[in-house]
Parts: structure tokens; sequence; C-alpha cells
């Protein structure tokens, strides 16, 4: 394992690009995906850990909490971006994090030119923004299947629907 994610698992820019460095010349695919991962669940795990499966080191951009807001409306983010980043970097399919402003990765994706970049099944039916910063350099881009029924907004409707005196 790098020197660099054993000793600091959520990542500056500049260390991420260290990192992708060290993964080229060690001949590691870089698998790479971003979101913003509010109420960390079970369908979160699945998706980084079948993420994971696909290369040689898995690097997961969070949105800053001005991204999520925007995307998600008014009351999100539940939790603080840093403390996002901290928990996905500690999973053990997750190589490393970063935070990244912007609610899109594609200024990312073109700094890091990962082999592999992963979002879920539901981008199936819908534009991808990134699409076309990964097809830029030659990337490809893995839908991965969500796992049905498991969201962070529908987690926040059952803790809605919780009984007041819960």
């Amino acid at each position: 394992m790098s020197s660099l994610i054993a000793s600091h698992r959520v990542l500056t820019l500049s260390e991420a690009l260290a990192l992708r460095a060290e993964l080229r010349a060690a001949g590691k695919p870089l698998v790479f995906t971003n979101g913003h991962f509010d109420l960390l669940h079970v369908g979160h795990l699945e998706y980084l850990e079948s993420a994971r499966a696909l290369g040689g080191a898995l690097l997961v951009a969070v949105n800053d909490d001005a991204s999520t807001q925007a995307l998600k409306g008014r009351g999100r983010p539940i939790v603080p971006a840093a403390e996002r980043a901290r928990l996905i970097a500690a999973l053990h399919c997750v190589d490393a994090a970063l935070i990244f402003e912007g609610e899109t990765a594609s200024a990312l994706i073109s700094a890091l030119q990962p082999e592999i970049y992963v979002k879920g099944g539901d981008y199936q039916h819908k534009p991808l923004p990134e699409r076309a910063a990964v097809a830029a350099y030659g990337g490809r881009v893995v839908l991965i299947d969500l796992l049905p029924g498991r969201s962070t907004s529908a987690l926040i409707a059952r803790i809605r629907a919780l009984p007041a005196d819960s």
C-alpha cells in the first residue's frame, strides 16, 4: 500500500495527484467515483465494494457542503463534508477520499484521468455530466446497479416518519 494512502486517507488534490502518479508507476488502474454520501448506508457500501473490485485502487470524491445543498436542497447535507469524507475513507474498500467543490467532478476527472469512472445504474437513463471528461482521455465509464430500496432520501423519509416520542 502506498505510504500516502497509509498516512492520510482524506487527501488534498495535490496528494490525490501524487497518489495517481504512484498508481500509474505501479501499473495499478485507478477507479474513481464521486457523490454526496450523506447518511452512509449499506447501499453505499455495496456500490463502493463493487467499484473497488474493478481496479487497483478506489478514490472517492465527496461533494462539499455547498454543492450538496445546491443539488439536494435545503437541509442537506445532514452530515458535514469533512465527516462524510472521513467515513468514506475509513471503509476497507476505499483507498482514499477527497472533498471537491462544484456540482460535477469533471475537473477532478480531467486532472486525475482514472482508467475507470464509476457511477450508479440510475445514470443509465439520465445524462452523466462527467461522461465527456472521461471520453476526452479515453477512460471507461462503468455503471453499477444500485441496491433497491436503499438511498439516503429513503432513509431520511423513514426518519421523518418516526413518531415524535421515538
